[in-house]
């Protein structure tokens, strides 16, 4: 899952950048309303939310949402501003906003209606299974014949790109961009030890596991 945040205040940025990637998500930034709008409208069916300043140097959040609505209606954008009365508000939705979060905000606020809006944009729900596993992104957690499983950031964020895609081939190159981030040629040997982990944890030791080798491609989980 991928956020695009626009925000010209560093230390606003940089505290939801660090939170939003330890929930699992790859986060991009921008501190001007120019490279946020550049980078909105490069990769914009990469997004799955936006996290848009109000005020901005460059370009405003305002201008910034009505262009986005332009091109795409379904990327959730969520407001982070100071402003505060209702006909900011209304204006702020008016424009193409799904949500308005009013700075100062708490963390958990943010992350449950991130959490609502892309399960709405997407028409998932929040849980995902295979076999005797379940998987609730809700509530963070992972179930394996009913017993909870732990799992660190990295293989709970890359399960549950893999569920999300079940049936289909996880490429390695798009595995490393979706999970950790990475848009160039790299080693991708780190993805085999995450994948191992995640075999130790819930594979089933007198069967084949659900995750399945695609050499010289990728993983795949198949369709019960």
């Amino acid at each position: 899952m991928r956020i695009l945040i626009v925000e010209d205040e560093p230390s606003i940025s940089g505290f939801l950048k660090e939170g939003l990637e330890e929930e699992g998500f790859a986060v991009d930034v921008a501190d001007n309303g120019k490279k946020g709008i550049e980078l909105a409208l490069d990769f914009i069916n990469e997004y799955n939310i936006i996290l848009l300043d109000w005020m901005l140097p460059g370009l405003s959040g305002i201008e910034i949402c009505r262009t986005i609505r332009k091109v795409n209606q379904q990327v959730p954008i969520i407001f982070l501003t100071a402003k505060d009365t209702v006909d900011d508000t209304v204006f702020g939705l008016e424009t193409g906003a799904n949500d308005y979060l009013k700075k100062p905000f708490a963390f958990e606020e943010l992350l449950a209606r991130i959490r609502v809006l892309m399960r709405k944009s997407t028409g998932e729900q929040a849980i995902f299974s295979t076999r005797d596993i379940k998987m609730n992104i809700e509530v963070y957690e992972v179930t394996k014949a009913g017993k909870q499983i732990i799992l660190t950031q990295k293989e709970f964020a890359l399960l549950e790109f893999l569920l999300r895609n079940k049936g289909k081939v996880c490429r390695r190159s798009r595995i490393m961009e979706k999970i950790w981030d990475v848009h160039f040629d790299k080693d991708t040997a780190v993805i085999d030890v995450f994948i191992n982990g995640i075999r130790k944890k819930l594979d089933d030791e007198d069967q084949e596991s659900f995750i399945q080798t695609v050499r010289g491609v990728g993983y795949k989980i198949n369709e019960d």
